[in-house]
């Protein structure tokens, strides 16, 4: 957790939980892209953001140390 690398697959996770977050968010609107609600959807992608980024803090003690990996990589 304390390296360059870590911060860098996790922070890359986090942007791509947000974004399909907010793709699935998109799609449930039958009303096209100008009736969303954009300040909601925004912070619901944040709080998805949020707990990627939580749980690739808890996988520093579960998987391959020094990663964001829950499962080990097989020898």
């Amino acid at each position: 957790m304390r390296t360059r690398k870590f911060w860098e697959d996790a922070g890359e996770r986090c942007v791509r939980t947000m974004a399909q977050a907010l793709l699935a968010l998109m799609g449930t609107d039958a009303l096209g892209i100008v009736g969303l609600d954009w300040a909601q959807m925004l912070s619901v992608a944040a709080g998805a953001g949020i707990m990627s980024l939580l749980t690739a803090i808890v996988a520093t003690g579960i998987g391959d140390k020094g990663t964001t990996q829950i499962l080990k990589e097989k020898p």
